[in-house]
């Protein structure tokens, strides 16, 4: 009974409600990982990557029953995935553990109104679209961050790191050329997306040799990607104007120095 009563209770929230509810329980989810279970909560994070997109569907299943979009459910995996596995880096401590927690559950509930409404939009006109695609750009540009850094730090051997590194390039460059389009069929897009992946694949492989910290080289992958996306996206939408390639081309120019800077020349 007491079941049947929570479910209903469920139910009967709000969009909102629901957002904050799968926020809550997820971040608890993500603390617990991290504070109590140590190297074996790395399960659990995966757990929690899906879950996040579950919670979404939940959320937004009424919209998604008119206009479904499976790219929508792309980046809350990724990022819960990322902020999981990239604090399992970071120092042990309670207050640290407090802080990233409370860092993903703003960043996980500022991402499920994004999706909401890149859902919504493809209803009806939504004047927060502008906002929602860069509150979800800046997302992505921490979540594949906090990816790389993972990576790198994994010292693989080079087919396996540039297999996981396709592994979450790929989606979310997708991810980022589809909030632009809001195209339901992936092959308009999908020839565009494999030559950006492709890109980042290789200048990946230079990385891999290239005698430099984890986190140097995962800020300077990071840096092409929000350059060369992050360009992509002003094409599509039609503002290639030369004062904004000059800004990124400021950012690639910053990530190159801070690579040459601290790459160790020695050997």
């Amino acid at each position: 009974m007491k079941g049947n009563r929570v479910v209903k209770t469920l139910v009967k929230l709000t969009k909102r409600e629901k957002f904050i509810f799968s926020v809550i329980i997820l971040s608890v989810g993500l603390f617990i990982a991290e504070h109590l279970l140590g190297k074996s909560g790395i399960y659990t994070v995966f757990t929690l990557a899906v879950f996040a997109d579950i919670f979404l569907f939940i959320a937004l299943y009424n919209d998604l029953k008119e206009n479904f979009y499976w790219q929508v459910f792309i980046l809350p995996f990724f990022f819960s995935l990322a902020f999981g596995l990239f604090f399992f880096l970071a120092p042990a401590r309670y207050l640290t553990r407090i802080f990233t927690t409370s860092l993903y559950a703003i960043g996980l509930y500022s991402l499920y109104l994004s999706q909401n409404i890149f859902t919504v939009s493809s209803i009806r006109t939504i004047a927060l679209l502008s906002s929602a695609r860069t509150v979800s750009f800046v997302i992505t540009i921490v979540s594949y961050f906090f990816l790389s850094n993972v990576l790198f730090s994994l010292h693989l051997n080079f087919f396996p790191f540039i297999s996981s590194l396709f592994l979450y390039t790929f989606p979310l460059v997708i991810y980022s050329v589809w909030i632009h389009t809001l195209e339901k069929n992936l092959n308009l897009n999908l020839h565009w997306s494999l030559l950006l992946t492709l890109l980042f694949l290789e200048v990946g492989g230079m990385l891999w040799l290239w005698p430099s910290t984890p986190t140097v080289l995962a800020i300077f992958l990071t840096g092409v990607f929000y350059t060369v996306v992050g360009l992509s996206q002003v094409w599509i939408d039609r503002r290639l104007f030369k004062s904004i390639m000059w800004e990124y081309i400021w950012v690639a120019c910053v990530v190159l120095v801070t690579l040459l800077i601290f790459t160790s020349w020695r050997g």
